[in-house]
């Protein structure tokens, strides 16, 4: 065989060998198949990166690439409250609250009168207790509670905290997994 026979056979055969490759068609692989031990339902593991709360009264999860702040801040309100507040902001409209809420504790001038003042401070918690709590019913003394239409907060996702220390766990927890970057859940009792 000539040369200049043999240069365009070979041409043909390269360009028939690699025409699937060119068009993007490739021979399936065959999918893998489970091992006896595995079961056919496991699903993979996400790789999503997530923070992850779980409390008494819910769960919240957050892709950590999108939060854009965690803060910590108190605050007053009318009635006589301080509340701590946790905020975790991600990069969507949703953004999560977490927060404990206590009386305001006044306290006698010179201490004349501290008796009356912490009396009437019992009552209150007493009180509390019967509507909420001490009846069996604790789980509603760390519901959120919203008057509708006024402390409707759109896209705001709550949770009543039991402690300040569950607040301070929250904003540590939420605040290195953004951080740093790293997976993390946390448990809240």
């Amino acid at each position: 065989m000539k040369l200049s026979q043999a240069f365009p056979r070979s041409l043909t055969l390269i360009a028939l060998l690699a025409t699937p490759h060119l068009l993007g068609q490739t021979r399936p692989s065959q999918p893998a198949q489970p091992s006896e031990g595995t079961p056919k339902t496991q699903e993979t593991p996400s790789r999503v990166p997530l923070w992850e709360c779980k409390l008494p009264t819910g769960a919240f999860a957050v892709d950590i690439r999108t939060i854009s702040s965690v803060s910590m801040h108190e605050y007053l309100v009318d009635g006589g409250l301080k509340v701590t507040e946790v905020t975790v902001s991600p990069l969507g409209s949703a953004i999560a609250r977490f927060y404990y809420a206590e009386p305001v504790t006044p306290s006698a001038p010179g201490g004349i009168g501290q008796s009356v003042l912490d009396q009437m401070q019992q009552k209150i918690r007493e009180g509390a207790e019967r509507v909420t709590g001490a009846t069996g019913n604790e789980a509603l003394l760390y519901q959120v509670i919203k008057k509708y239409p006024e402390a409707t907060h759109a896209h705001t996702i709550e949770f009543r905290l039991k402690s300040r220390e569950q607040a301070d766990k929250i904003y540590e927890s939420a605040y290195n997994a953004w951080r740093q970057y790293r997976p993390a859940k946390l448990q809240v009792e």
